[in-house]
């Protein structure tokens, strides 16, 4: 990956092919259109590719929509390339036991990285998320602070990360794992959601609002991405990368407020009844076989705290966050504005 014909990171080469799974989804579209505009070789692969179907015609890039548990579908296309970008993931779907988080963010990786091992993989960057910490009680965390994964999606991302290292010490694979904080741009749907409620007045706070949250904007990950996939660092980090500062659940709805030029003043439900709301829609849209439009997790929004140091990312990976909240939410805004979704 590099930023263009003839400025090559270390150990880049012009004809490289990359891999992206989970390239359907919000960082993987947008990861794909970055490689793209740098002039590589491409395949994009996901269960559902809907979201980048029109770059179909694009040169260099190959779409593959096949299951990243399907090990006789994926492993040929690791062995095409030498870099690696792991995105796919279960995340935070509900009404799926636990086997099948286990099955996408754990059997599924460990499958990929045998083949791997075995291939002409150069780097293979795994996205994990700062989610594995859980509800922190001391902040800013950093990679040293102890994982308290909550729900079955922290516990098997951090799961995966153990296999990466676990291929890194056994057979010697150049892998680098980044944990990413609560990511936000356009086309990314929990944004999009957010936007849309307040838009409407129809958002509420959960409890006071007081819990920290720490955005990272989408151009700022790809950025991180580019630099785990150069660095010439030993492998098997572990790396941090977030926005530039952390604030309160409450100011971030209050700068979206004042983005959108907007009089509003959110309602506060009391967090009990608000439980027992999500627990009794998870169970009747269950049994209609569909997501509800909010759960119990979706209340880790407005309970848990998250404040990060990417101090290792700047030593590591040179990387810096350089998009502030006003300027992320503004483009966010703007791109849903111009195509009509506000």
């Amino acid at each position: 990956m590099c930023p263009g014909r003839g400025a090559q990171g270390p150990g880049v080469t012009e004809d490289e092919t990359v891999l992206v799974t989970g390239a359907g989804g919000f960082v993987g579209r947008h990861l794909i259109e970055y490689l793209l505009a740098r002039n590589q070789r491409v395949i994009a692969l996901d269960i559902n590719l809907d979201g980048i179907r029109h770059l179909h015609d694009r040169p260099g890039l190959r779409l593959v929509e096949t299951d990243i548990r399907s090990h006789e579908s994926v492993a040929p296309l690791i062995r095409q390339a030498g870099l690696v970008f792991h995105l796919a993931a279960a995340h935070l779907q509900v009404g799926v036991d636990d086997d099948y988080y286990h099955s996408i963010n754990v059997t599924a990786l460990e499958n990929m990285l045998q083949v791997a091992a075995k291939s002409n993989t150069r780097r293979f960057v795994h996205c994990s998320t700062a989610g594995v910490y859980g509800d922190l009680a001391t902040m800013p965390a950093d990679e040293n602070t102890l994982c308290k994964p909550g729900i079955e999606y922290e516990l098997t991302k951090l799961e995966g990360e153990e296999a990466v290292r676990s291929m890194v010490s056994s057979r010697g694979l150049s892998a680098i794992i980044i944990r990413p904080s609560w990511v936000y741009g356009p086309d990314c749907p929990r944004t999009l959601k957010l936007l849309r409620a307040i838009s409407r007045r129809r958002f509420f706070f959960v409890g006071d609002g007081e819990n920290l949250r720490h955005p990272i904007y989408i151009a700022d990950l790809l950025s991180a991405f580019e630099l785990a996939s150069t660095v010439s660092e030993p492998s098997g980090e572990t790396v941090i990368v977030a926005g530039p500062s952390a604030l309160t659940t409450r100011e971030l709805v209050e700068t979206i407020i004042r983005l959108l030029e907007i009089r509003y003043r959110p309602p506060t439900l009391p967090l009990g009844l608000v439980v027992i709301g999500c627990q009794l829609m998870e169970k009747a849209f269950a049994i209609a076989g569909q997501q509800p439009p909010f759960s119990t997790r979706s209340i880790k929004f407005f309970t848990e705290n998250s404040s990060f140091s990417t101090r290792k990312a700047g030593e590591l990976l040179g990387f810096e966050p350089t998009i502030g909240l006003d300027d992320g939410l503004s483009r966010t805004l703007r791109h849903a504005r111009q195509r009509g979704l506000i």
